[in-house]
């Protein structure tokens, strides 16, 4: 694993690379000094557990346009039920005013979606060749319906009930039967507006292999390896009446006419039998290339050339959802007792650390002016002594403090034990839509494999030998920020990614909520998972929990 260390232009980044080792482990060790010994040293270690309040938080209405990347196909989640995702996209030529010479004549045209794939394992082959897999992007192996049609919906690039002022939003419907947007104004159902059908396959399975085109040059054959996608045929005939015949039409002078006249693609996948496959398409270098040949100028002889149509401009990844348990809104004053985690739009979680009035040594208190009681110096009167060079005197140091989550092993996994051996659960802050602070401090981004990414912050699932599995989220910082500095302590939201990486958020269509924003990765995590939250009803060792260990000093 090859970890990217960014430069961190702060004081604490000593204490950042030693929990870099503490996080690596399975979980927290008991270390005792072999050189002052128990009884001679000067701190008391200890850590502190707090029951929190979390609740669910149903999505509804997400910004599906400038996704990072967008997923295609029919996923069965073992717990939620079906999804099935398509995709439509703008399509825009290479070059403007292209000049194809005199007698043109396709020789094929191909359309190309490349997947995302790595050189696997088993890399190189016998030959020397190498060896692709595509399985960290592909969820299920089922055969779907593939259908490529050309979309007539104008997607436009501003919203005109801004004045055209701004850029024009699309949002997810996932709760309808049909591949349809929202965009502010009502409904675009795109089956209304599908009409030639580009290209179609019944039976569609993403294949991993390597793509090997052979050409002649001269006596020789020439091999060009190309690393896994989406690599069709389409018809000639279609091609040279809707492209080639248009030259020196103005529908091929820029840009904004060719969207106009040719409005896009719409790639749309269908179950088969209730079930299928469900991949990353890797749209930003996806293309159509016609190949072609004309006379040549100078000795008589055919020239060949190529015109590419790329698949940019706006894109739209539409949802349709048919799970079989009903997501809702949470309870905010009790919490719930599972949490839904669900991509797709589907559902999330919202964290409360500190949560209504407790009893604080005697006193009825706010939970949040408890444990800054807790942990801040006091004067004799109860306040908490003066700032020191704009920090708060602590009586108590936090060394390390872990939201806890644990998963519900009841939870379906259609028969896999490691059904969710590599889920990653990310933490933000809702109030300001942006990453935790101890996000920003982790150091260990590993921008290739987003599973060993952000580890000290985002810790990976553990499960332990009697098969229970949880999460910890890293709030160290966090904690010390609100003790220190007195900031805000702002809620969190809790989601499953595919790539922790990304921070990227998606916006919610009129969204009267304390969540506005989501990270853009929530729509693109087929699986689900569902975790214990804090209501009464959840036993007291399966329970969310706040997990602090701090060092009292005794002085």
């Amino acid at each position: 694993m090859k970890n990217i260390f960014k430069a961190l232009k702060f004081s604490s980044i000593f204490l950042l690379v030693m929990a870099l080792f503490i996080a690596c482990d399975k979980d927290f060790n008991t270390i005792e000094s072999d050189v002052l010994g128990k009884d001679n040293a000067n701190f008391n270690t200890n850590n502190l557990n707090l029951q929190i309040l979390a609740y669910n938080k149903k999505l509804d209405s997400l910004q599906i346009n400038n996704l990072s990347s967008n997923l295609f196909g029919v996923f069965n989640d073992p717990a939620y039920g079906l999804t099935t995702a398509s995709i439509i996209t703008q399509v825009t030529p290479s070059v403007s005013n292209p000049n194809f010479g005199d007698n043109p004549a396709i020789d094929s045209v191909v359309l190309k979606v490349p997947y995302f794939s790595k050189v696997s394992a088993d890399s190189p082959d016998e030959n020397g060749n190498e060896v692709y897999t595509i399985k960290d992007s592909l969820y299920g192996g089922a055969p779907i319906k593939l259908t490529v049609y050309r979309n007539n919906y104008f997607l436009r690039d501003f919203n005109p009930n801004s004045g055209f002022n701004e850029t024009q939003r699309y949002f997810s419907n996932a709760s309808s039967t049909m591949n349809s947007a929202l965009d502010g104004n009502g409904v675009i159902n795109f089956e209304d507006h599908k009409t030639d059908v580009i290209y179609e396959q019944d039976q569609y399975v993403p294949s991993s292999q390597t793509i090997v085109l052979k050409t002649t040059e001269g006596d020789q054959d020439v091999f060009d390896r190309q690393t896994p996608a989406l690599r069709v045929h389409l018809d000639k005939d279609y091609w040279k009446t809707t492209i080639i015949d248009k030259q020196d039409d103005p529908v091929l002078s820029n840009a904004n006419n060719f969207k106009d006249y040719f409005r896009g693609l719409y790639f749309k996948a269908e179950a088969i039998n209730g079930s299928g496959n469900m991949v990353f398409f890797n749209m930003a270098n996806a293309n159509i290339v016609i190949y072609y040949s004309k006379d040549s100028t100078i000795d008589g002889d055919r020239l060949q050339d190529t015109f590419t149509i790329n698949l940019t401009g706006i894109r739209l990844n539409t949802f349709v959802n048919d799970f079989n348990i009903a997501l809702a809104n949470g309870n905010k004053i009790d919490g719930d007792e599972r949490l839904y985690l669900k991509g797709t739009e589907g559902s999330m979680a919202v964290v409360d650390l500190f949560n209504g009035m407790v009893d604080c040594d005697g006193t009825t208190e706010t939970a949040l002016d408890c444990f800054k009681k807790t942990y801040r110096k006091l004067d004799e009167n109860g306040n908490y002594l003066p700032k020191v060079n704009g920090n708060y005197p602590l009586k108590k140091i936090i060394n390390e403090a872990h939201l806890v989550i644990y998963e519900d092993e009841t939870m379906p996994n259609g028969g896999n034990p490691d059904y969710h051996k590599y889920d990653r659960i990310y933490a933000y802050d809702i109030k300001n839509n942006a990453p935790t602070i101890d996000y920003v401090f982790d150091p260990t981004e590993d921008t290739s494999d987003p599973a060993n990414s952000k580890i000290i912050n985002l810790g990976q699932r553990i499960t332990d030998d009697n098969g229970v599995s949880k999460y910890k989220i890293r709030l160290t910082e966090h904690l010390n920020n609100i003790l220190l500095k007195d900031s805000t302590n702002t809620k969190l939201g809790l989601t499953l990614s595919t790539n922790v990486n990304l921070t990227s958020l998606s916006k919610i269509l009129e969204s009267a909520d304390e969540v506005t924003e989501v990270p853009s990765t929530v729509l693109l995590a087929p699986r689900g998972t569902i975790l214990y939250g804090n209501h009464q009803n959840v036993p007291e060792n399966r329970k969310i929990k706040l997990e602090i260990f701090f060092t009292e000093p005794n002085l």
